[in-house]
């Protein structure tokens, strides 16, 4: 599956979402640990990646070359902002009409416009791979999230009290939400 747009930020940046490549390994991994050091709500700490570039390089690759998944690199002046992806729940005939999304962002580029282009690339992907339906999990304190998860047509379908755990804050609760495409 490819993917290649350009579109301009709310404060005029040109960002460049694609692909990411083989190449990008010690970038994404890098822009993994960041925005997972940045914020609580993002399901690992940097301290719990198991990758290192060479690994990030191959899951990349194998990303590229997919039909029905994908990673997105957001890139702003040559520095990767952020990313997102769709990755298949199952191949068996019961679960291949789903597929789950995520995503991360560089805290710096917050409030920009990437995390909702990065989510409508995704949407778009989704689509286009044949699934028909996207889901994601979200913790309910993150608000902005969740109120762009709803703006682009996210439903709430669960929540789970005491499903994630921060280091500082304990338990949180998960909201469960999906799309149908």
């Amino acid at each position: 599956m490819r993917y290649d747009r350009t579109i301009t930020l709310k404060n005029g940046a040109v960002c460049r979402l694609r692909n990411a490549e083989a190449r990008d390994g010690q970038a994404v991994l890098g822009i993994f640990n960041l925005t997972h050091g940045e914020t609580d709500y993002l399901l690992s700490y940097p301290d719990e990646c198991t990758f290192d570039a060479a690994q990030e390089s191959r899951f990349l690759a194998g990303k590229a070359e997919s039909g029905n998944e994908i990673e997105i690199v957001a890139e702003v002046n040559g520095e990767i902002a952020g990313t997102a992806g769709i990755d298949a729940i199952g191949s068996q005939y019961k679960l291949r009409h789903r597929a789950e999304f995520g995503i991360g962002i560089a805290r710096k580029f917050w409030g920009q416009g990437i995390g909702r282009a990065l989510t409508e690339a995704c949407i778009e992907c989704a689509r286009s791979a044949g699934y028909t339906q996207l889901e994601l999990s979200v913790v309910a304190e993150n608000e902005r999230a969740v109120a762009l998860y709803e703006r682009l047509g996210f439903v709430e379908y669960g929540r789970n009290p005491r499903g994630f755990r921060t280091r500082g804050a304990g338990y949180q609760a998960l909201v469960q939400m999906r799309l149908e495409l």
